[in-house]
């Protein structure tokens, strides 16, 4: 409540002094069924009580109508008007809109699928055939190989969806494979004009490769040969890879705006799609203020599973996004193939670096010269980063150039580099980046290189200064490397907990493969994704937990083939409790930004395991109700619960639910505030539900956070018929520790059901805090 007072109060305050020039856009959300009858259509009763509070001069303009997944519209407001329109009869809210941005061959096998296994997952669901992910990005471009529709089926009589078509989108454009594509740019150009379209095309398809990229992870066909320059050579495939795509577009060249968001949301789910995949995120905002939640909310209501990636925030604390519980949050992880391309120094020292590059190379045996961008004179913060413009073309021409990562794209930097003669580039993580490696094709030859090696090479060449000879370099490309331990990892840029709306839900809630992965590019866009580069190539290498989320997207849709039945809670549960934690070394997963082990607030549950997940034995599943359970006892208001539910809530039954972390979700996380208390105690209710053998007995064990003490009542659960749910209880008790002021300490530990066949993991995660 308190933070849509304050939006409110800053509404109050701009109001005064507002014009017309502050025109941004609000999404406003109606009460159901408010239609006053004398009006034929609610567009034509939101554009009545519009010019209500618009001056006679000002145009009326709707950007969209929402009608699936939210009740209401979106249009061009001034703070003042905002402020008059909530305050007209069935207007529940006025939300501010955001604007969000992208986060951005091997991994089916790396994950377990296997096209000759005689049954598992893609057997038992038809390789996901006749169900349908609708994936919000960037468009797709429809000719590329990994959306033709041979041997596929007619399409299901259930699809209502369309492909609008446009002068560069022609109706061949789609297929039995591509079966819907759409575009949403209202909200865009409401913000930022009309769009150039030299630059990007007004249609469903891709100018940017994001959207293609992440449509084939889903669900791309078998394309063999596949490769990117040369690199990972294979068969290239999606999760499910008989499975329908529609595309919603989205995403421009300034960004995702909310409201045209929350329009593909709502197309979606009327045209009738099985699963969303969203690779898009921005600020963590309550969820009634989140178009992105509010959208998901009501995909989920209908049997709708949604992924989302869980942001590129990492390695830094509470910086996951895309949070609420009823959205599957992805984190990223590697998988055991590499680009090994390292740095020989002059002094004969050997850094491990990785790179992709098939042009003209640096000469074999040739050692060049190496210099640090950052030392050339001039503005020495804008040239360490090889901003545009920053290089003395003079400082760097013949020579083999340190740039440092940040402000500006990794293959911007590269150009920035070829342009003023430099005949390579090492790219430099920063400590913030770590050690997580994340490869491009640049435009000249190139490698990555983690913090500690920069540092190494840094110290080089002011000891080669110093000494006043010359540093000397060269890059060796190692080509792809496959079987690398430890894997997976926690990549370094996936965002982690913990869950910054909601610390009692644990956040992310898995990881899928996301680093360097291999899958459909556009045919008008350059690999380096900058526009100098004239490079074609049918796939790309591409790196955030946007390649992760649609892994996740793909298998939801073989589990729904493979179990029709199963709600959206239900299967994001068994990807949950089957997940793994354990490398190919048999070692706790490792965080790559360190080499330390990770936590349960960078994995979440951890590493999806598809082939467990189809029979999982037990399911926690989450009704509607239990959702507004949640959100009463997450002290919403009933208006701002209305704004999600899109029905009046009942917040009755909340107290029998107890607390916030009552909800049945698969992980568990107790947060104590140590108000000096020397113990602290809370307790946890959940329901499984029988969809393994139908006479079973599962037996807990208990592994508690250090510190705790966790019980489980009943400690055996007799199951006599599938389908059946039994209820247990967990008590916590935990002993306050020593913590200076506004420090918290979060130690983790695990539920596991079992029968014998079945192990149903669950984390348990225990916070302490000490208030300011």
């Amino acid at each position: 409540m308190g933070f849509f007072l304050f939006f409110f109060l800053s509404l109050l305050s701009l109001a005064s002094s507002a014009s017309r020039v502050d025109q941004k856009t609000f999404i406003v959300r109606v009460q159901n069924e408010a239609k006053p009858s004398v009006f034929t259509t609610h567009k034509h009763w939101y554009e009545s009580s519009l010019s209500s509070v618009l001056s006679p001069s000002t145009p009326i303009q709707l950007l969209h109508v929402y009608d699936s997944v939210f009740h209401g519209f979106s249009a061009k407001l001034s703070p003042t008007e905002a402020l008059k329109l909530q305050t007209l009869p069935h207007f529940i809210a006025v939300i501010p809109e955001q604007v969000r941005h992208l986060q951005t061959t091997r991994s089916p096998l790396f994950l377990g699928l296997k096209t000759t296994d005689s049954a598992g997952l893609l057997k038992e669901s038809d390789f996901g055939s006749d169900l349908v992910i609708g994936v919000i990005d960037t468009g797709i471009w429809p000719e590329r190989q990994s959306f033709n529709d041979r041997n596929l089926g007619p399409i299901n009589s259930k699809w209502k969806g369309q492909c609008v078509t446009t002068n560069d989108f022609g109706s061949n454009s789609c297929n039995k494979k591509l079966i819907g594509a759409r575009y949403f740019c209202s909200g865009y150009e409401a913000s930022n004009g009309k769009m150039n379209e030299t630059s990007e095309f007004r249609s469903p398809r891709d100018s940017d490769g994001h959207g293609t990229h992440t449509a084939s992870i889903a669900a791309g066909r078998y394309v063999f040969p596949a490769s990117t320059l040369g690199y990972a050579k294979g068969v290239a495939a999606g999760m499910a890879p008989k499975a329908r795509l529609a595309a919603y577009k989205v995403c421009w060249n300034a960004g995702c705006y909310d409201s045209d968001i929350l329009a593909a949301f709502d197309s979606a789910v009327a045209d009738g799609v099985d699963v969303i995949s969203l690779s898009v995120g921005g600020a963590v905002v309550p969820y009634y203020l989140d178009a992105i939640a509010i959208g998901a909310y009501g995909a989920a209501e209908k049997g709708i599973f949604v992924s989302a990636s869980a942001g590129n925030g990492g390695p830094g604390g509470l910086t996951v996004t895309n949070v609420a519980p009823w959205v599957a949050t992805v984190g990223a992880g590697t998988i055991d193939r590499d680009f090994p391309a390292d740095v020989k120094l002059g002094n004969g020292k050997v850094v491990t670096g990785a790179g992709v590059y098939n042009g003209r190379g640096l000469s074999p045996g040739r050692m060049y010269p190496l210099v640090y961008a950052g030392s050339g004179g001039g503005d020495g913060y804008s040239s360490s980063l090889c901003l545009e413009g920053s290089l003395d073309p003079d400082f760097v021409k013949g020579k083999i150039v340190l740039c440092d990562r940040g402000i500006n794209s990794r293959a911007a930097k590269g150009e920035v580099v070829k342009k003023a003669g430099g005949v390579g580039m090492i790219l430099a993580n920063g400590v913030f980046d770590g050690e997580g490696l994340v490869v491009d094709c640049h435009v000249l030859p190139a490698t990555a290189v983690g913090a500690s090696n920069a540092d190494e090479i840094r110290q080089y060449i002011d000891s080669a200064s110093k000494s006043k000879s010359s540093a000397t370099a060269t890059i060796l490309f190692k080509g792809t490397r496959l079987g690398v331990r430890p894997a997976p990892v926690v990549a370094s840029f996936s965002a982690r907990g913990p869950n910054p709306e909601t610390p009692e839900i644990l956040k992310p809630d898995v990881i899928a493969p996301g680093l360097n992965i291999l899958a459909a590019w556009p045919d008008k866009v350059g690999p380096a994704g900058i526009p100098s580069d004239n490079r074609r190539t049918e796939f790309n290498i591409l790196s955030g937990t946007s390649m992760a989320c649609p892994h996740v997207s793909g298998l939801a849709a073989l589990l729904k083939a493979a179990h029709p039945d199963w709600s959206p809670a239900a299967i994001k549960s068994a990807l949950m409790t089957t997940a793994y934690t354990v490398d190919n070394r048999g070692e706790t997963m490792v965080d790559e930004s360190n080499g330390n082990t990770s936590t349960v607030l960078d994995f979440g549950s951890g590493h999806v395991h598809p082939t467990k997940a189809m029979n999982p034995g037990l399911v926690y599943d989450i009704t509607r109700m239990d959702y507004v359970d949640f959100l009463c006892n997450s002290n919403y208001t009933i208006n701002n619960i209305q704004v999600i539910t899109r029905r009046n809530a009942d917040c009755s039954g909340a107290k029998r639910a107890g607390h916030v972390g009552n909800l049945n979700y698969p992980s568990f996380s107790a947060v104590f505030q140590q108000y000096g208390k020397h113990t602290m105690s809370t307790h946890f209710i959940r329901q499984v539900t029988n969809v393994g053998d139908p006479n079973s007995v599962y037996k807990v064990t208990v592994r508690p956070p250090s510190g705790t003490l966790v019980t489980v009542e009943p400690k055996q659960l007799v199951f006599r018929r599938g389908g059946q749910k039994l209820n247990f209880l967990v008590r916590v008790e935990a002993t306050a520790v020593k913590l200076a002021p506004g420090s918290t300490n979060m130690k983790s530990g695990s539920i596991v059901w079992s029968d014998g066949k079945h192990n149903v993991t669950s984390p348990i995660v225990v916070t302490m805090q000490q208030p300011l």
